[in-house]
């Protein structure tokens, strides 16, 4: 695992140091309300609650909102494995596929249990040099615990080069 995994996990852990992040480098994800309920090595938890902004005319939320929880969840687990790394890894989305079961309303839990797998991935493409692709899976839960979505995103890992200016987090 990323050395600096811990330290990361501290900031994303941070709801200040979060938000302020969203606002920033995000803000459709800070105004749709996205929040980091649990993150470890190998699972990311992010949530949305429904609300006026992100509900569309049926009264449930917004697929876009939805497809953009099920992504942060397995983007937060990306970021985490790729922090402060020496050489510096770039990440992309490079595809991204849902399918929706329920109508989402109430709070929705999204889900991704990739960690070990996108570690694997940063670690092989820093071995070889090679750009590296993940598909990692998350799935929303309501408060029922029926399944409302599942998204399927698949991540390029690449080596920087290192006259690229390293992203910040």
């Amino acid at each position: 695992m990323n050395n600096n995994f811990s330290e990361f996990n501290k900031l994303i852990s941070n709801k200040l140091f979060f938000k302020k992040f969203l606002f920033a480098k995000l803000p459709s994800a800070f105004f749709a309300g996205l929040k980091v309920e649990s993150f470890s090595e190998t699972t990311a938890i992010v949530s949305v609650q429904q609300k006026w902004f992100n509900t569309n005319p049926f009264r449930s939320i917004y697929f876009a909102i939805l497809t953009m929880a099920g992504e942060m969840s397995t983007g937060v687990l990306c970021m985490g494995n790729i922090y402060k790394r020496k050489p510096g890894i770039s990440i992309l989305v490079i595809e991204q596929r849902g399918v929706f079961h329920k109508k989402a309303t109430g709070k929705i839990l999204f889900t991704c249990n990739n960690g070990n797998k996108i570690n694997n991935a940063v670690e092989t493409a820093i071995t070889t040099g090679n750009a590296i692709s993940v598909e990692c899976y998350s799935k929303g839960i309501n408060s029922n615990n029926e399944m409302v979505a599942e998204f399927w995103v698949t991540w390029s890992f690449k080596e920087r080069n290192n006259k690229a200016v390293p992203p910040a987090v």
